[in-house]
């Protein structure tokens, strides 16, 4: 049985997706524009194109097995999926804003019978209660950032990365309501049912994740200096080591290495020592 992997078909968290999969190995192999459905370079997984407000529960429902999609449409779909691994792309913000120049500087300020639009009505149900604040909740599909200035709302609750959406449209944050990020979910049937195959796509993401922000550093070391080397030289259990045959007796030293710590490792490893220095990177990292 084929396992199916719903995918967000458009957005800001479709993109980032598509790399995701590609750096684990796993590519589309026939897609295009308009197709909701794609095969992929391992036979035993399809892919399917979902709104990913819609994937949640698209998932819980079984009509497909795993998904990804953001925290926030979890959150909000209240969706009852098992949550697998939280892949660490599409990071947002869920925020409470209002426009500048409104009245309302924190929640405290909020009084009955103000309104707020948003797509995500029951995350924003659920903040309202937990602040114990009457608000009337505008269900939108579209932009929320123009609701207030057409007379909708007096707020909103909307996603944002970097907040130069809203500054655009002159609307100020008064709260975070929710930190989101894209995560892999399954449905839980699914889960007891294809256990091995869920474990395999789980083990695929986490080795791209270990891989990120490292770099493999490869150099020749004199025998003579090959102690030196080795103690100033991070990694992950040890170095490797492998004899070279030479006229001089040399080793072949390889390191993974945060690529933050790259300038100051290479250049103490060559004051050290060694010679013939490459810094290359690392798509995976399987333990």
């Amino acid at each position: 049985m084929k396992l199916q992997l719903a995918i967000p078909s458009k957005g800001r968290l479709h993109q980032p997706t598509l790399r995701a999969l590609s750096r684990a190995g796993i590519m589309l192999v026939d897609k295009n524009e308009r197709m909701l459905y794609a095969r992929t370079t391992d036979p035993d997984i399809g892919i399917i194109f979902v709104r990913a407000a819609d994937i949640p529960k698209f998932v819980e429902e079984g009509a497909a097995d795993v998904g990804i999609t953001g925290y926030d449409f979890i959150v909000d779909s209240k969706a009852n999926v098992e949550q697998l691994l939280d892949l660490g792309f599409g990071r947002a913000k869920i925020v409470l804003a209002t426009p500048e120049k409104s009245r309302i500087k924190s929640v405290a300020d909020i009084k009955a019978g103000l309104r707020v639009a948003t797509k995500f009505v029951n995350l924003t149900q659920s903040y309202f209660k937990d602040k114990r604040r009457s608000c009337g909740v505008v269900k939108i599909s579209g932009a929320a950032e123009i609701m207030p200035y057409l007379g909708v709302a007096d707020l909103i609750v909307d996603t944002t990365s970097t907040g130069t959406t809203l500054g655009a449209h002159g609307l100020r944050v008064i709260d975070i309501i929710l930190e989101s990020s894209a995560r892999l979910i399954a449905n839980k049937q699914s889960l007891l049912k294809e256990k091995a195959k869920i474990r395999e796509l789980i083990l695929a993401f986490e080795s791209v994740m270990r891989a990120e922000r490292k770099k493999l550093v490869m150099m020749n070391v004199p025998e003579k200096a090959l102690k030196s080397v080795i103690n100033v030289l991070p990694a992950m259990t040890g170095p490797t080591l492998a004899k070279v045959e030479s006229v001089e007796p040399m080793w072949e030293v390889y390191s993974v290495i945060d690529e933050r710590e790259v300038y100051k490792i290479v250049n103490l490893v060559k004051k050290a020592g060694a010679r013939d220095i490459i810094v290359m990177p690392i798509e995976r990292i399987v333990p």
